[in-house]
């Protein structure tokens, strides 16, 4: 599943509402993923001064997940990708924190990711609660509704469910 995005179900009422999860890995051990487009108060530079000579230090950090916030994850969209940590797709992977980042052109940083345990992912997308859509190297970049974008670019009948107002009573 890494390169997926993982797009929470409109049934779906928990911390994961209306959100957009990017898979980083996924092996029978478990998975875990940066929930994508919830920007923290916080700046990059000022969270986390060793990546403060990073293209993006200036940019806010991100909310990845309930999971151990005090982490950080950070992508890159590579201009080489096998400078990644580990590519996730195409152009995008983690930050090698020990790798020269020669050809990062753009860096996200999360504080946090989504993590599930052994079986956990596979028995949520067995009950319906994710809606699985391949990912695009961009997608951590993306501003605004990244949960109606991602249905809508899922087309078929995910385009009507992307309309949904986050308030189903302004329906």
């Amino acid at each position: 599943m890494r390169g997926q995005l993982l797009i929470a179900a409109p049934s779906l009422f928990d911390y994961f509402r209306r959100t957009v999860v990017l898979v980083l890995e996924h092996t029978p051990e478990g998975a875990m993923g940066v929930v994508l487009g919830r920007s923290s108060d916080t700046r990059v530079a000022d969270a986390v001064p060793v990546l403060a000579e990073l293209p993006g230090a200036d940019d806010l950090v991100y909310l990845g997940g309930p999971v151990s916030p005090q982490s950080v994850v950070a992508l890159g969209d590579f201009g080489r990708p096998d400078e990644a940590g580990t590519q996730v797709v195409g152009s995008l992977g983690t930050l090698d924190p020990d790798g020269a980042n020669e050809s990062l052109r753009r860096v996200r940083v999360y504080a946090g990711y989504a993590g599930w345990s052994p079986g956990q992912l596979d028995g949520e997308l067995g009950e319906g609660a994710w809606i699985v859509q391949q990912a695009d190297p961009d997608d951590p970049f993306r501003p605004g509704d990244i949960w109606a974008d991602a249905l809508a670019r899922k087309g078929g009948r995910y385009r009507l469910m992307a309309t949904m107002p986050e308030d189903p009573s302004q329906n």
